[in-house]
């Protein structure tokens, strides 16, 4: 963007001078009036200045930009390659330019500012205004969004352009989001895996696919348990993936079941569980699941991992009152189901603020073993800045 200033004995002298010289697609960003300097400036008559932008057609060059350190303040530059902002970064640059454009199209005359404005402050604001939207459009809380271009805008030099802002907040959500969290199947480490959530979030679907993933992929040593004897499909429905995997499945109904079932498998690498789904409104339900869970405490050679299974559809409000009533079981991972639903993905960014929790899957679909991954942090940063994921 080229912006330059105008100067005129009136308001439409100004503008004709900007028109003249930038064209017909100039666009009136800042007109003020001030006076002449020197001495008996009280004698002399007030000039209109006016300053006047012009998209310019070609991209700015990567070698003007300024060190990615140098921008992000304290944030490591290892998380993402300064070389590979470029690429992921030109969808979402272009749609900004673009909104910017259109943006102060709109504005008329009487509408611009009488004062005078810091140029390089104020396009900085419009850009990280912008972004702000984008990030609220993605459903991130407000709070949160104002949190990340607060602690972005902290950082930027006057002169920063759009690519390096928005390279700052990219890696800025990077970082809320965290590193992934991947199952690692360790003969030396055995682990018990909860699954837990509310009741359709596709608890048991999910089990299958990170199943199938650590029995075929990583060839660890897998067995399913199931505690949801709520549901007939349910037993029924993970009977079936045990079969076609071949690994065992126990059923359990007590918390003795469970100590038997676990002695029984202690062979196995990674023993999943599979709970019925609670709602977290009804206060003996949960206990029942805490009592549950916490009696694998009592039991040796194993180490016990919770998962919590979360839909991204899920309105934050509700997503809030869940993690807190489960906070009561300590850490745990988190897994977004149901990404094919949805276009909005704030509620993942939301969520990685809100509990410094570790996000580990994402699923995004009903078939088995496909339809699940490690979470790509990239990628979804990329998403929630108008990029597509």
């Amino acid at each position: 963007m080229i912006i330059k200033k105008f100067q005129g004995s009136t308001e439409e002298e100004a503008i004709l001078a900007a028109r003249d010289e930038m064209g017909n697609d100039a666009v009136i960003m800042n007109i003020r009036t001030t006076k002449k300097k020197g001495l008996f400036t009280f004698r002399k008559k007030s000039i209109v200045e006016v300053t006047a932008a012009l998209e310019e057609k070609e991209m700015i060059s990567p070698a003007r930009e300024q060190p990615l350190e140098e921008i992000a303040g304290n944030t490591p530059a290892s998380v993402v390659e300064k070389e590979v902002f470029a690429d992921r970064l030109n969808n979402i640059q272009s749609l900004l330019e673009q909104q910017m454009k259109e943006k102060l199209t709109k504005e008329t005359i009487a509408e611009a500012p009488k004062e005078p404005v810091e140029e390089e402050e104020n396009e900085n604001i419009r850009f990280l205004k912008l972004i702000y939207q984008q990030l609220i459009n993605n459903e991130v809380e407000e709070q949160y969004a104002n949190q990340i271009i607060s602690e972005v805008e902290k950082h930027l030099k006057k002169e920063a352009s759009l690519d390096n802002v928005l390279s700052a907040v990219y890696q800025k959500i990077i970082l809320k989001l965290g590193e992934p969290d991947e199952f690692i199947a360790d003969e030396d480490k055995k682990k018990i895996f909860f699954f837990i959530g509310p009741t359709g979030v596709g608890k048991t679907t999910t089990i299958a696919k990170l199943a199938s993933d650590m029995k075929l992929v990583k060839k660890a040593k897998i067995a399913l348990l199931t505690a949801d004897t709520y549901r007939v499909a349910a037993v029924e429905q993970l009977r079936t993936y045990a079969s076609i995997l071949d690994i065992p499945l126990d059923v359990i109904y007590s918390d003795e079941d469970l100590r038997d079932g676990i002695e029984r498998l202690k062979e196995c690498d990674l023993i999943f569980v599979d709970t019925a789904g609670r709602s977290h409104k009804n206060e003996e339900q949960c206990n029942e699941l805490f009592h549950l869970i916490e009696t694998v405490d009592e039991i040796d050679g194993f180490e016990k991992e919770i998962c919590l299974v979360l839909s991204v559809t899920t309105k934050f409000r509700d997503l809030e009152k869940i993690c807190d009533t489960y906070s009561k079981l300590g850490s745990y991972r988190i897994i977004f189901t149901k990404l094919d639903e949805t276009s909005a993905l704030g509620n993942i960014l939301n969520i990685a603020i809100l509990t410094e929790g570790k996000i580990s899957y994402t699923t995004y679909g009903q078939n088995v073993p496909d339809d699940i991954n490690l979470i790509d942090v990239q990628s979804i940063a990329k998403s929630l800045l108008g990029g597509v994921g």
